[in-house]
């Protein structure tokens, strides 16, 4: 890959310096807060966990595999999810040709949320399903770097919990599956974030164009 995990790390230290080699760790938005304080929430640590959960979405037998190993503090994962995924879904997922799965590799690029941003993601897909799994994502990529700030209903699904939210990402409750998922990315090669694998071939790219000739090479 162009994209190296030394490059990233210090990308990840410049917040705030443009650039395409890296991830950097603050972002736009403010729709999205994990602040505690901001409702009335007596925060206990959640038992339990289900480890094992896999947000996906698309034909669960499709012939056609998508691993997308991503980083909620990487500036670069924001692009390709808000800019590059939704022409992905639309065009692959959607109409069943693959199956599209979010796996996690906090690099970190920014040390205090990638993880709890990670447990928060995966609570919400555990207790409301794969959509709201994505739909979450999406406002956590939208809100980067303001995480600490304003409304933590914001950009939470509309049925969502907002206290069981703030628990898993005060308590990282599910670290142990987001450092598992970049486990195996590590065995599979990979460096970066993000990194895009259609049926375990790295990508070169996470640019729409470059996901879809991969995917139609394998259809």
């Amino acid at each position: 890959m162009q994209r190296t995990r030394r490059s990233l790390l210090a990308a990840g230290a410049a917040v705030g310096v443009a650039g395409v080699a890296g991830c950097l760790g603050g972002g736009s938005g403010g729709e999205l807060s994990l602040d505690p304080e901001a409702y009335d929430c007596d925060l206990t640590e959640p038992s339990d966990p289900t480890l094992d959960y896999r947000p996906a979405l698309g034909d669960p037998d499709a012939g056609v595999v998508v691993r997308a190993f991503e980083d909620f503090t990487c500036g670069h994962c924001a692009t390709y999810t808000l800019e590059h995924f939704p022409t992905v879904r639309e065009e692959y997922v959607d109409p069943g040709d693959v199956r599209y799965e979010h796996w996690d590799f906090p690099i970190p690029v920014d040390e205090r949320w990638a993880v709890p941003v990670a447990s928060a993601a995966r609570g919400v897909g555990v207790r409301r399903g794969d959509e709201a799994f994505f739909e979450f994502a999406a406002a956590a990529y939208e809100s980067q770097g303001d995480y600490g700030e304003g409304d933590a209903a914001g950009g939470m699904p509309a049925d969502a919990d907002p206290c069981a939210v703030l628990a898993d990402a005060e308590f990282s409750t599910y670290e142990e599956a987001a450092l598992s998922d970049r486990s195996e990315g590590l065995s599979m090669g990979v460096d970066a974030t993000p990194a895009i694998l259609v049926n375990g071939t790295p990508v070169e790219g996470y640019d729409a164009d470059a996901i879809g000739a991969a995917i139609e090479s394998e259809l």
